[in-house]
């Protein structure tokens, strides 16, 4: 097997190779560095580089699995030698962690968060910082700091954002495993652009720091290549947390066997009653549900009474809170702001607490459709984005917006991501659907009931068995 062969393994094809001898974590890391060195001025999706840290620390789990050969009663952890990519946003202990900002162009962190403390004590090697927008608030990773970041299939467009960085470096065979964020699509928007799989968690079920672990938009969680590939990274990061309150107990696990899913009923949109989804999206998605149709499962479409009171009430939220938790900084550091940032901060100077409010009285509406209709259903199906990526230097129309009669952001409105943002506590798992015109890959969205994970996980599982995805060179980004 060549490097590109080694850099496109699942976590799942890895592991028991490096039980058994046939590769070592020392040889994957080589093969994934001089990959990261040869598509990574391409794709502009890590921020830092450890390589030599991270083979030093790849030696010493191939030492670990050596002993275990030899039954000398090492341990082996869930993740032992597994390459893994950590979001720009996540601070790790002696590491720079900027947001992709140049405000925090030399600030070090001081402590490290759960989700990477978590992946590191599972044994996950960390290599690589990975890419995002300034403050994460943009759906495409382009900054001022580290410049544009593109996307595997087709460099003129973006891979996503904000975990663009994390879902461009799977797709591009520069990492295994990555770590993601999610306030409004965060996740889930570069796993549809990048041909990859992405899993929101309902709210609480990854442990984070306050404040924004009292956000309940707010999810941390996996980005991977495969479903197991994310469940296993979920397993490994779920479970309560004694510095977080708002973290679930007990610990859910998702099984590594799914099972069969035949007989299932499936609900789907293809607008979630007010997106305008171009064709090649209904398109793709309506061939992903004729693979669950295939499946066994029954699968119906339902008239969703969302409307763009939606999209204002997700966008007064956003401002007032994570807006507002920038504020500061328009005193202070303006000139150093990208426009999208600037724009997204200022439009919390004219939030109000009725603005807020109403914002949580809509979601409320939402799910008192969204709940009891899904009690007649297994999981609740969906395209993640409205169109493929944009433009990787796309600019943002953060400002103008209301002026034009709109109720979100042009730079938002693409995505059908954040109304499950709105609804929190439904899980999410995104996974590829196929690809549009420009070569650019697309996605759909398993939504299931409030905290029944291990569902869509079931669906997801059931969906990549009979339509695999990124498993040759074929299938695979031409770099």
């Amino acid at each position: 097997m060549g490097d590109e062969g080694l850099c496109y393994l699942s976590a799942g094809e890895t592991l028991p190779m490096f039980e058994s001898g046939k590769l070592s974590p020392v040889e994957l890391m080589r093969a994934i560095s001089a990959r990261s060195e040869r598509v990574e001025p391409a794709l502009n999706a890590f921020s830092d580089t450890f390589f030599e840290t991270a083979l030093a620390e790849a030696e010493r789990a191939e030492s670990r699995y050596a002993r275990a050969r030899r039954g000398k009663g090492t341990r082996l952890r869930p993740l032992e030698g597994l390459p893994l990519a950590i979001k720009d946003e996540v601070p790790v202990e002696g590491q720079r962690c900027t947001n992709g900002s140049l405000v925090y162009r030399d600030h070090v962190a001081t402590e490290t968060a759960i989700i990477a403390q978590r992946l590191l004590d599972a044994g996950a090697i960390q290599h690589a910082r990975t890419t995002t927008p300034e403050f994460c608030c943009a759906t495409i990773t382009s900054s001022r700091l580290f410049g544009v970041s593109r996307n595997p299939w087709n460099r003129r467009y973006t891979p996503g954002g904000s975990s663009g960085g994390s879902a461009a470096s799977l797709a591009g065979g520069t990492t295994l495993l990555a770590t993601g964020s999610d306030i409004a699509g965060s996740i889930r928007i570069p796993a549809s652009c990048c041909g990859v799989v992405g899993f929101k968690p309902p709210y609480g079920r990854v442990p984070q720091a306050p404040p924004f672990n009292l956000d309940f938009y707010c999810h941390e969680g996996p980005l991977a290549r495969t479903v197991s590939d994310a469940a296993l990274m979920q397993n490994a990061i779920a479970g309560p947390h004694p510095g977080d309150m708002a973290s679930l107990k007990p610990k859910l696990r998702i099984p590594s066997t799914t099972g069969d899913i035949r007989g299932w009923r499936i609900a789907y949109s293809l607008d979630l009653g007010y997106f305008k989804v171009s064709p090649e999206i209904r398109r793709n998605t309506l061939a992903a549900l004729d693979v669950f149709t295939a499946l066994g499962c029954e699968v119906h479409e339902v008239k969703v009474p969302w409307t763009q009171a939606s999209a204002r009430a997700a966008w007064a939220y956003l401002v007032h809170l994570f807006g507002a938790s920038l504020a500061e900084l328009l005193e202070s550091e303006a000139d150093q702001l990208t426009p999208y940032a600037r724009a997204f901060i200022e439009g919390s100077t004219r939030s109000s607490a009725e603005d807020y409010v109403g914002s949580l009285r809509v979601a409320g509406e939402m799910y008192a459709w969204f709940g009891p209709m899904l009690q007649d259903y297994d999981v609740f199906v969906c395209p993640t984005t409205t169109k493929p990526a944009i433009a990787a230097n796309a600019n943002l129309e953060y400002e103008s917006f209301e002026a034009k009669g709109k109720a979100m952001p042009d730079g938002l409105s693409w995505c059908m991501t954040y109304p499950f943002n709105m609804l929190s506590r439904c899980p999410v798992l995104a996974v590829p659907s196929g690809f549009g015109k420009s070569g650019v890959p697309t996605g759909i969205q398993i939504v299931g009931r409030a905290y029944e994970d291990v569902k869509v996980f079931r669906a997801g599982a059931a969906f990549e068995q009979a339509s695999p995805w990124l498993h040759d060179a074929a299938h695979r980004p031409d770099l």
